[in-house]
């Protein structure tokens, strides 16, 4: 069985305690995590904040963290492939998934590693003639960030990137659910050479470890990728210590399909949206709003593409959909099925978890036309679909931002005018149109409401690290005047 480490202070170690890591495709346990509680997220904070201010990290350059950004990210390519096969194992994320997307992680390191000798500070024009003001842009602190275990070295690039390259340092803590590729990226941060303590992370649960990593005292900024539920907790925390936040949270998200559409290429974004990565994405298009002329011809086409879907082992190439991450997110899905079904909605197909190991769900399609059901409201987090139907362009608008969500939307039409009236109208951070599921490091990513708030992604992530500070420099030789005037 493999044992993994924490990553503190440059220095792999034990944590204060050892959970048990099961392989989702099984229901196997294959690995031995460590635990982290108070001790252990204390000396992760500590080594943090003394790389922040002491040794060499404070004193290299920007183009200096670039350079380590760069080496970094060319670590990450060249073993792509391992951190790819370690996260498929941990969560059940297939192979054919996490191989192309940890490859193009490092482009966000990349990204950063350019941004560093970037960001710049400002010269004020200020409306005093003796007076010479500038801004500058410092790192914001020690920041501590917490991941989920779903595309966690994705999730943990859009953090990790934009705060090297601001000059801050942190603390990660990988999700108990599945922390193996995030600990095992520990090993390429060591190698690329990053000073002792500038990256420290260790994984952990919510109570013991989360909660001691939030509120601790020299913790500036908390980055947050998780449920809503959790962020409450986290922002509660925050209280304590009185650190900034940015909370990346979970989405309805809204897919919206005209008459005039491409069906076929619509059917496939659709798949990709809601199916790909077993549902288990923020920004899944749970929620399908099709043209009512056209909707019985395009459910029967997903039906037909959801049936032929290849449910396997997610090691295995060919699988396109793989097991849930854990047993308790399979019994979460079954359950709120079954109370949708019950409040009225058709099932299409799917529906029933697969009998045999492994935590495996079916793709889901739930036509919910006409009928008040628990599954157009809850994220599932999961491979489910709920259809509605729409007459008019205003009421496939409002059913669409009929959420407490505001992440991601999209929008498949070949009339331009009304495309952009929607891309104004939806209340989302991101808009696909026809198009769906594609990022960039070039472009912030996050929602409104209860999605969150702050951005990842692009130069503004970069920024959200830093905080201002302004100097003033008097230029006068003449003794300063009145000094019981404010001047």
């Amino acid at each position: 069985m493999r044992r993994f480490q924490h990553y503190i202070d440059g220095e792999f170690s034990d944590g204060e305690a050892s959970s048990p890591s099961i392989d989702p495709a099984s229901g196997a346990i294959w690995a031995e995590m460590p635990e982290a509680r108070e001790g252990d997220v204390d000396r992760a904070v500590n080594a943090a904040d003394r790389a922040l201010y002491d040794g060499p990290w404070p004193k290299l350059t920007a183009t200096q963290r670039g350079k380590l950004l760069y080496k970094l990210a060319d670590l990450v390519a060249a073993n792509a492939q391992v951190l790819a096969e370690l996260e498929t194992r941990d969560t059940g994320k297939i192979i054919r998934e996490t191989s192309a997307q940890i490859a193009y992680v490092a482009e966000y390191y990349r990204y950063y590693a350019g941004i560093a000798d970037k960001i710049e500070g400002a010269y004020l024009p200020i409306d005093k003639p003796d007076m010479d003001v500038w801004l500058r842009r410092e790192p914001i602190g020690v920041v501590a960030m917490v991941v989920p275990w779903n595309s966690q070295l994705f999730l943990s690039a859009v953090k990790i990137g934009p705060a090297l390259a601001a000059g801050c340092t942190m603390v990660v803590k990988a999700s108990e659910d599945g922390p193996a590729p995030l600990l095992e990226f520990a090993r390429l941060v060591h190698e690329a050479g990053f000073p002792a303590g500038v990256v420290n992370i260790i994984t952990g649960f919510g109570a013991s470890c989360g909660a001691a990593l939030g509120r601790h005292p020299k913790v500036a900024h908390v980055a947050f990728t998780g449920g809503p539920e959790t962020a409450r907790h986290v922002v509660r925390n925050s209280a304590e210590n009185l650190a900034s936040t940015s909370l990346e949270l979970g989405g309805k998200s809204p897919f919206i399909v005209f008459a005039d559409a491409d069906l076929e290429s619509a059917a496939n974004a659709q798949v990709a949206g809601i199916f790909a990565a077993t549902g288990q994405s923020c920004v899944a298009g749970s929620r399908l709003i099709v043209e009512r002329s056209i909707k019985d011809q395009f459910v029967a086409l997903l039906r037909d593409k959801a049936e032929a879907i290849r449910i396997g082992a997610p090691l295995d190439m060919a699988t396109e959909v793989g097991p849930l991450a854990t047993k308790r997110q399979q019994d979460n899905i079954g359950a709120l099925v079954a109370k949708s079904i019950e409040s009225g909605a058709r099932l299409v197909t799917g529906g029933r978890k697969i009998d045999g190991d492994g935590y495996y769900f079916p793709p889901t399609i739930l036509d919910c036309d006409d009928v008040a059901s628990p599954s157009l409201i809850e994220e599932f987090f999961g491979p489910v679909l709920s259809v509605v139907s729409f007459e008019t362009e205003a009421e496939a608008l409002r059913l669409a931002n009929d959420t407490r969500y505001g992440l991601a939307s999209g929008v498949f039409t070949q009339n331009l005018t009304r495309a952009h009236r929607l891309m104004k109208g939806l209340r989302a951070g991101i808009v696909w149109i026809n198009t769906y599921r594609v990022v960039s490091p070039i472009a912030p990513f996050g929602g409104f409401g209860r999605s969150g708030h702050g951005r990842e992604g692009g130069m503004a992530a970069a920024l959200d690290y830093t905080r201002t500070k302004t100097i003033w420099l008097r230029t006068s030789d003449d003794p300063i005047p009145d000094p019981f005037v404010m001047r």
